[in-house]
């Protein structure tokens, strides 16, 4: 690896350490990479901690090994991918980087930023997380900001129903005319009859007729029935416009004093009062790591004690299938706090507050997940604020 490139691994790692790196400036030229790494680790406050831990010695020597050829690249880049599909950071199941994570981003930089488009969207989790540790991590102007682009979505309108009501009307219609030709038949047929007979054909006619009509009303109540049940169906599925959906920052954060798996939180939402929310992120996230963060949350539960803790709110967060990651979701730089997060198309004034009692929440959550570049959406519309999107590091995600 060229000087400049060991030059720029020593100003991140001693920069995350707080160290001088000008104490390793002759070691940039004498030595390897695992070296360099671990003369900077024992110099550490937790240098010998670091040090004995093998996920992170595992980390720093794939940094040592990373093939310079390109083709050798991508295949060790391939592989890399594959194992942070799953993943947030390098070292454990939470938000919270490392020292890994800093010393391969750095070795990696320089590769992936020169990566094709179409090598893009095969090392797609690579780009997410090296995107989460460009803007976690202060790095200065030390590397060039890796472009990663967004996707647009455009919302998909369903037309399934407009048709559903066109081909019925169309069904009623001809229904009720076959019912009053069938009607003006048998009046014709007791005119002209003017026999003995007539008025037994005229009562025929008549229940004939009657009875055609009854069988016409049945046939286009039934043929009326299949929209009505649409209907029905779509009313219980409950508008996500209900939802009062804002931007928030965390001021303070504490373990909840009789509840292992819950936190507690301050959330600042733009209001003279501060919120204060219960959330079940101990087991992902340690309090320090959630203070100063932004998040999204349902401002409109109704509020209610957690284990005699009152809850003012619902932090909305991300999670994969087996939920062993949990993350909050994170609105865009330049959020405003407070404003709320719209999603086109469901436009509309949310609930002062929910009913818990309509199950309102629980009929809206299965529809909320995150896309495969992890922005956060309601049925693949994007949770969209002023500045952008909604993310999580998490892609097709579920979100509670």
């Amino acid at each position: 690896m060229a000087d400049n490139r060991k030059q720029k691994l020593v100003y991140s790692l001693c920069k995350r350490l707080s160290l001088d790196p000008k104490n390793f400036s002759d070691d940039v030229k004498k030595c390897d990479i695992k070296s360099l790494c671990t003369n900077i680790l024992k110099a550490s406050q937790n240098g010998s901690a670091l040090l004995s831990n093998d996920e992170v010695m595992k980390w720093i020597s794939f940094a040592e090994n990373f093939p310079m050829n390109s083709e050798a690249c991508f295949q060790v880049l391939s592989g890399l991918n594959d194992e942070l599909a799953q993943k947030s950071v390098l070292l454990g199941n939470g938000l919270k980087l490392s020292e890994a994570d800093i010393i391969v981003f750095s070795v990696l930089h320089p590769f992936v930023i020169g990566i094709s488009k179409s090598g893009d969207e095969k090392l797609s989790h690579i780009l997410r997380w090296m995107d989460y540790v460009q803007s976690k991590e202060d790095l200065g102007e030390l590397f060039e900001r890796i472009p990663v682009e967004k996707a647009v979505f455009e919302p998909q309108v369903s037309k399934g129903a407009h048709k559903v009501d066109i081909n019925s009307n169309a069904k009623d219609a001809e229904k009720g005319a076959k019912a009053d030709s069938d009607a003006n038949d048998s009046k014709n047929i007791s005119k002209g009859s003017k026999t003995v007979d007539a008025p037994q054909v005229d009562k025929s006619s008549k229940k004939d007729a009657d009875a055609k009509r009854v069988k016409g009303d049945k046939e286009a109540g039934q043929e009326r029935k299949v929209p009505g049940k649409e209907s029905i169906a779509k009313d219980d599925e409950v508008s996500v416009s209900i939802l009062n959906i804002q931007v928030g920052l965390i001021r303070k954060a504490w373990k909840h004093p009789s509840a292992d798996s819950l936190l507690v939180e301050e959330i600042d939402v733009g209001e003279a009062k501060i919120r204060q929310v219960v959330s079940g992120l101990a087991k992902y996230c340690s309090p320090d790591e959630l203070v100063n963060r932004r998040v999204v949350l349902i401002t409109n539960v109704k509020p209610g004690k957690l284990r005699d803790v009152m809850s003012e709110g619902l932090v909305l967060c991300a999670s994969n299938e087996d939920h062993s990651i949990v993350e909050p979701l994170l609105p865009p730089e330049g959020a405003k706090l407070g404003e709320r997060v719209s999603i086109s198309g469901h436009e509309g004034k949310p609930e002062d507050v929910l009913n818990p009692k309509k199950k309102q929440l629980e009929k809206i959550t299965p529809h909320l997940f995150t896309d495969e570049n992890g922005v956060a959406t309601y049925k693949g519309i994007p949770f969209m604020a002023s500045a952008g999107p909604c993310t999580s590091s998490i892609p097709k995600a579920g979100i509670k």
